[in-house]
């Protein structure tokens, strides 16, 4: 059966490729009139009985269109394979190490039901779940790294744009969004301590896949990551000061601050980064970061599961006093989402940043501050379970963020690609 020029040169639905005629019978791609290396786009082709062009310069016109989008639109190529939006496009066709990662959403949340399943009907496991939170959270803050090469953080210095638009949403916007929606609990300390503690840090984990699967850009993430954590260290005992008051302070201890950050930061930081190095010169060191990188998504599962099944008892039990702080979660989410791409506008930053930003400034770090808050005295016990609770509640907006995004800042914008 013939097929028309439109539909054998490419099908895309709602892609962020252009194609369109630049000559009555060639067909452009790249979306910058060329037809990717080695073919002119006015060069006469040949033609199909059926009226269509059969080949350009003598390369088949399937062959043309897949040198087109991975050598023209490389990036945009990788966002609509992704979405599985390229016509014919199978699980077969992506590399089988990328299978679990197009498929994060589902699998984050399925470990978040087995980790409620898990807890609810084995309270007694609580215990063991909870000592394993901090080698968890460290093996996976470990495979995130290794993502960073050493020499990204310095460029990412240099993006000064994105570096102050990322920092400026999050150590700037977000104190004064948290002081005014917790102000309802204010008069409850533990569940005003567990507010504070989440919506003040920003997430260094698992907001660059969440960003990377609704087209953001994971690679300036992931290199802010470190000057993100450090700054929110740095951050939270003078914020709780202001926003909590003197006393906030006199419940805290320097040593699980200094602990968090040595072992969840500095420790999987340096071991990613000698790893790497050790990688460009022998081959186990090569298939150890293969690997660590491939488990990053398996690890979120495991750690978010860990998590579920040392709180969820506690509160499935605490219910009534947890409910007061959704909407809190929910309303902190939708204003950032606001402020995000308000500020990524400004900034003029391209459309990856933008939505990586926005991602950055709603998404918090509930798994790395959930230690910092067992830390504290019996009578906060609450305060871990406000934690948990905005962790549930987060997985959630992020499924509607990945499909929300992509629609507040298009792939096309006014003068930026």
């Amino acid at each position: 059966m013939g097929e028309s020029p439109g539909t054998a040169a490419v099908a895309i639905a709602a892609s962020s490729i252009e194609v369109h005629r630049t000559h009555p019978s060639v067909w452009d791609v790249t979306g910058d009139g060329t037809m990717g290396h080695g073919v002119s786009p006015k060069s006469p082709p040949r033609r199909r009985s059926d009226g269509g062009p059969a080949t350009v310069d003598g390369a088949p016109r399937t062959r043309i269109i897949r040198v087109a989008v991975r050598e023209g639109a490389r990036e945009r190529g990788r966002e609509c394979v992704r979405a599985g939006r390229i016509a014919g496009m199978t699980d077969s066709a992506v590399p089988a190490g990328s299978w679990m990662r197009r498929r994060q959403v589902p699998l984050y949340l399925a470990a978040l039901v087995a980790g409620a399943v898990v807890g609810l009907a084995a309270p007694s496991l609580a215990g063991v779940a909870e000592v394993l939170i901090h080698p968890g959270l460290g093996l996976l803050l470990y495979a995130t790294f290794l993502e960073v090469p050493a020499a990204a953080v310095g460029r990412a210095v240099r993006d000064r744009r994105f570096l102050a638009a990322a920092l400026g949403v999050n150590l700037l916007l977000v104190p004064p969004v948290v002081w005014l929606l917790s102000r309802p609990v204010a008069d409850d300390p533990a569940v005003l301590l567990g507010v504070l503690f989440v919506l003040l840090t920003p997430c260094v984990d698992y907001v660059v896949v969440f960003a990377g699967l609704a087209g953001g850009a994971q690679e300036r993430l992931l290199a802010t990551t470190p000057l993100l954590m450090i700054g929110q260290m740095a951050l939270l005992p003078p914020a709780l000061w202001l926003l909590a008051g003197p006393e906030a302070l006199a419940t805290l201890s320097p040593e699980p601050f200094l602990a968090a950050f040595v072992l969840l930061i500095v420790l999987p930081l340096a071991a990613a980064w000698i790893t790497q190095a050790a990688a460009r010169r022998t081959r186990p060191a090569a298939a150890l970061a293969q690997a660590g990188s491939g488990a990053m998504v398996p690890l979120m599962m495991l750690t978010l599961a860990t998590v579920v099944v040392s709180q969820i008892a506690a509160v499935a039990d605490q219910l009534a006093a947890l409910l007061q702080v959704i909407p809190l979660y929910v309303l902190f989410a939708a204003i950032m989402v606001v402020l995000g791409l308000a500020v990524g506008r400004l900034a003029g930053l391209d459309v990856a940043g933008r939505r990586a930003v926005i991602f950055s400034g709603a998404t918090r770090n509930s798994l790395v501050v959930l230690p910092l808050v067992l830390a504290l005295p019996d009578r906060f016990a609450l305060a871990a379970l406000v934690v948990v609770t905005q962790t549930l509640v987060e997985l959630v907006l992020l499924v509607l963020m990945v499909r929300a995004v992509p629609r507040l800042v298009p792939q096309r914008l006014r003068g930026r690609g």
